[in-house]
């Protein structure tokens, strides 16, 4: 951090998609109201942009001011991109020009939530780290598979900086605060909110497996985060058997004791819920989700699907 660095104001750009998480916006915006009160001086400045220069509607219906995208840098140091909802619906071209303007004239651009999306529509990603919500994961490596997101509250990579959203632009403001003020100045920051415990930028965005499935048996739980890496290409039972260290009839017993399923129903139900994420999120035909999942035909699909969700593929599409 340098003497100049801390006295000049830094001008911090928030591009809204319609939709956004509003947690995710004020998580990212409020530590730099605290930092100017705390300063007792304007050492950051917030712009707020839309792809139409009109309010930009929040996840929560809430309403944002916003004037419309600039044409050109003007003293913006970082500017980032934040959306909720379905990446679907995120066809803003305008939007993917002005963040490939703003890189070429130097500004760090970050992606919050669902952001780095569109940071990655707009070729800013590659061979880069990066994060994005989980739940946006699966959009993402469909739609750019030479894309690997990290599971990671946020990353900084140089100048980019992408981030989970929900309340990790806290950790993430906390650090970037840190790199221009300094710890001890963060640390006032980031207790103003009473954020005593900042993760750090690799810790997880979702609950461990035992936590999420309330199993503790280290072989089941090496079978059920091995169910959720092999989504495409289902194993067969006797080699999850192999990888939980037991017997298939034991491995029967195992999902029957801990999670009142069968092997058959858990998997395919996991393989479900990722084929409905990628419905509501995805560009992709309901044929090629059901490829994606590891169906080997639309009309078992379909059926298994109306089984777990009640209703067909396409109605939940349209929902």
């Amino acid at each position: 951090m340098s003497s100049l660095d801390s006295r000049n104001g830094q001008t911090i750009g928030f591009i809204l998609i319609p939709g956004f998480a509003l947690m995710s916006y004020a998580s990212a915006t409020e530590p730099l109201r605290a930092a100017n009160l705390l300063a007792g001086r304007e050492i950051y400045r917030l712009q707020v942009f839309s792809p139409d220069g009109a309010p930009v509607p929040s996840s929560s219906g809430v309403t944002v001011a916003a004037e419309p995208l600039p044409l050109r840098a003007s003293g913006l140091g970082t500017a980032f991109v934040c959306a909720g909802g379905s990446p679907r619906d995120w066809r803003y071209p305008n939007v993917l020009a002005c963040l490939r303007q703003l890189s070429r004239e130097g500004v760090r651009i970050g992606g919050i939530s669902g952001g780095p999306y569109l940071m990655a529509a707009a070729g800013l990603l590659s061979g880069r780290d990066f994060t994005i919500h989980w739940e946006h994961a699966a959009a993402l490596l469909e739609a750019f598979p030479d894309l690997t997101p990290r599971q990671a509250r946020f990353m900084i990579d140089g100048n980019r900086i992408t981030c989970g959203g929900g309340i990790a632009p806290l950790d993430m403001m906390h650090v970037l605060i840190a790199e221009r003020m300094g710890a001890d100045f963060a640390r006032r920051v980031s207790d103003w909110y009473l954020h005593t415990e900042v993760n750090e930028p690799a810790a997880p965005q979702r609950a461990s497996l035992a936590q999420r499935y309330g199993v503790h048996h280290p072989g089941l739980l090496n079978v059920l985060e091995r169910m959720e890496e092999t989504i495409e290409m289902p194993l067969e039972r006797a080699a999850m058997a192999r990888i939980a260290g037991v017997t298939t009839r034991h491995l029967d017993r195992l999902f029957a004791a801990h999670l009142g399923t069968t092997f058959l129903d858990q998997y395919r139900r996991i393989r479900l819920q990722h084929a409905h994420r990628l419905l509501k999120q995805s560009p992709l035909s309901v044929s090629e989700i059901a490829v994606a999942t590891g169906f080997s035909s639309l009309s078992h699909f379909s059926r298994m699907f109306r089984a777990l969700y009640g209703i067909a593929p396409r109605a939940a599409r349209q929902e």
